[in-house]
């Protein structure tokens, strides 16, 4: 029904930058219905819970951040291309992690929480090496 695909991780040094991309697909996927969903990024480091990173509303007007992403990390859509964005500045070793686009069903607030996000793509690595 719908299919998120992750992109644009890698290993990077502290400091550089990275700008990760998820692609939304699917038979019954169009173009008025992206603009309907609340998107997120989240990551999960090894034996880790996965956390919220960044979240964007289906207009693309209203943003949240993790505090340890404040300041570095932004977060953007292109509705006419199905995608959202992940830009990554100033990157840190404990940003490493595998990143994972979500899809919110609801329209309303943007949300952090793990269980409000019923799609899923299948992860980036990102490796920061100090």
């Amino acid at each position: 029904q719908v299919q998120l695909v992750e992109s644009g991780g890698g290993l990077v040094q502290a400091g550089g930058s990275l700008r990760l991309s998820c692609a939304a697909s699917g038979r019954a996927f169009s173009y008025s219905a992206f603009s309907s969903y609340n998107m997120a990024w989240f990551r999960q480091a090894p034996g880790k819970e996965r956390e919220f990173v960044a979240g964007i509303s289906w207009n693309g007007r209203t943003t949240d951040y993790a505090d340890s992403v404040k300041g570095r990390f932004t977060i953007s859509r292109d509705n006419a291309k199905n995608t959202v964005y992940l830009q990554m500045i100033s990157l840190k070793p404990e940003d490493t992690a595998v990143y994972y686009c979500g899809l919110d069903r609801s329209a309303g607030a943007v949300r952090a929480a793990l269980g409000a996000y019923g799609y899923w793509g299948q992860g980036t690595q990102v490796t920061v090496s100090s």
